[in-house]
């Protein structure tokens, strides 16, 4: 009887271990592959990313944006700050809130 219960305990202990060391070497197959080289696309791509990151941080900002752009955007500033009042509009808004006053019920 206890033989029987031995080797029932032993094929659940050996399913879940199988099933865990499937899963384990699954994941790990993808991760190995993905560290070998990329597609020819996605390192393309890649390869534009990083370029475009480096000529912004040369440029300070948006890469090749010429007089039209610089135009557009002051006109669109102006447009909003005749439109909400004024104020920077490069800096998030600071609000105030102040604490109600709450009277206390009737006595």
């Amino acid at each position: 009887m206890a033989l029987h219960r031995l080797f029932q305990l032993s094929s659940v202990l050996r399913s879940a271990v199988s099933l865990t060391l499937r899963r384990n070497i699954g994941i790990s197959a993808v991760l190995l592959q993905r560290a070998k080289e990329l597609d020819p696309v996605q390192k393309l791509f890649l390869d534009k990313i990083r370029d475009y990151n480096a000529k912004s941080k040369t440029a300070g900002g948006i890469v090749d944006a010429g007089p039209a752009y610089q135009k557009n955007v002051s006109e669109e500033v102006t447009k909003l700050q005749r439109l909400y009042g004024g104020g920077d509009m490069t800096k998030f808004p600071d609000f105030k809130f102040t604490e109600p006053k709450l009277d206390e019920g009737a006595k």
